[in-house]
């Protein structure tokens, strides 16, 4: 039985992977009057005087909403909201797996950001934390730039802040074991989609200039003569950004320009397995870095890339060496905002996972 006819029927025996169950003891009827009417209403009272109880008497402490409106789901597109639920499922289910973590998957039919984020506001106060997952861009940004600075508890668009956070911890240990530091390495970005902006964005954050950073999007390189960004800059206020602080002197190009000469190349564009040739990565810098990681097929095949002289060679799949994924990072950063009861996700909050990531692999820290 091949993988995708053994995945399909897998979630037809078990009409999908998740369910609820209580975690207090029921011996009988009697108890339900102490778990629902009329004793529940004692923590009412209690929650009503204090809402910080809530953390106590609730569940809402241990549990994240995992929000999508299905418009962009791994490599499959614009799917819609009920086709993208096994993946939101999914979501759950590594949640709980692998951090103890109560989730709820949440497809929403909505088409716009203002939807999106006002359905997240009205939901907000059953759970602790916000999970959002598998929205377009620009879209993606303006919703989670909006609810990180109108609610009180912690966002995090796993495509953007998780991607880029196991990036950063992947990048940590492999410019160490090729005997590179970040002050001097030389980074390709290829795609500046919605998880290469926040590696942009984070990478700036943990001290890179923007200057040793060359990125490119379907259309070629970034620079500061991109007029076509320049005139969506409203809504792509990184990529103009981007463009801005770019110092590609003068060149043009496409991906290929974009890696010439580079150390890392970091690739979120779209599945390949031909987007990256392997002349191009003969074309990088001695020991280079690639992380090629469209999904389901990388940009490049990890074996091509290592043959045309790549050293290190990460994809996004947990079936080849070396996988970089926002699974390795989210279960556990939401059990630790949830333990400490955070109100939001910061950049150095990112960076501390990241480093603590790239420890649990075996590396030693850099600074």
């Amino acid at each position: 039985m091949s993988s995708s006819s053994e995945a399909l029927d897998l979630h037809r025996r078990y009409a999908g992977k998740m369910q609820t169950m209580p975690k207090c003891p029921i011996s009988g009827p009697a108890d339900f009057a102490v778990w629902y009417t009329p004793g529940v209403a004692e923590p009412c009272r209690a929650i009503q005087r204090s809402p910080e109880a809530a953390y106590d008497l609730t569940n809402k402490g241990n549990l994240v909403a995992v929000v999508s409106d299905g418009s962009r789901v791994l490599g499959l597109g614009d799917i819609g909201p009920v086709a993208g639920l096994p993946v939101m499922e999914g979501k759950c289910l590594l949640f709980k797996y692998l951090g103890g973590v109560d989730a709820v998957a949440l497809c929403l039919a909505t088409r716009t950001a203002e939807e999106l984020v006002q359905a997240v506001t009205w939901l907000a106060p059953s759970f602790g934390a916000i999970n959002l997952e598998d929205i377009a861009q620009p879209k993606c940004f303006r919703v989670l730039d909006s609810l990180r600075t109108g609610l009180d508890i912690p966002i995090w668009h796993d495509d953007q802040q998780g991607t880029a956070t196991v990036v950063l911890a992947g990048l940590i240990n492999a410019l160490r074991l090729t005997g590179r530091d970040f002050q001097n390495v030389r980074i390709a970005m290829v795609g500046f989609g919605a998880a290469n902006v926040a590696t942009y964005r984070l990478l700036i954050a943990y001290g890179l200039a923007p200057q040793q950073i060359v990125a490119c999007d379907s259309k070629g390189l970034l620079h500061k003569d991109r007029r076509d960004i320049e005139e969506v800059q409203t809504s792509y206020p990184m990529k103009w950004e981007a463009c801005s602080r770019s110092t590609t002197n003068g060149r043009t190009g496409g991906i290929d320009e974009a890696l010439r000469g580079a150390d890392v190349c970091l690739a979120f564009s779209k599945p390949g397995p031909a987007i990256i040739q392997p002349e191009w990565i003969k074309g990088m810098s001695k020991r280079a870095i690639v992380f090629a990681c469209a999904n389901p097929v990388p940009e490049i095949w990890p074996d091509a890339a290592l043959a045309a002289g790549a050293e290190i060679v990460a994809t996004g799949r947990s079936d080849f060496a070396n996988q970089v994924n926002n699974s390795l990072i989210f279960p556990g950063m939401f059990r630790g905002i949830l333990d400490v009861r955070a109100s939001a996700i910061t950049d150095r909050m990112a960076i501390a996972a990241a480093h603590a990531l790239a420890v649990s692999a075996g590396a030693i820290i850099p600074h």
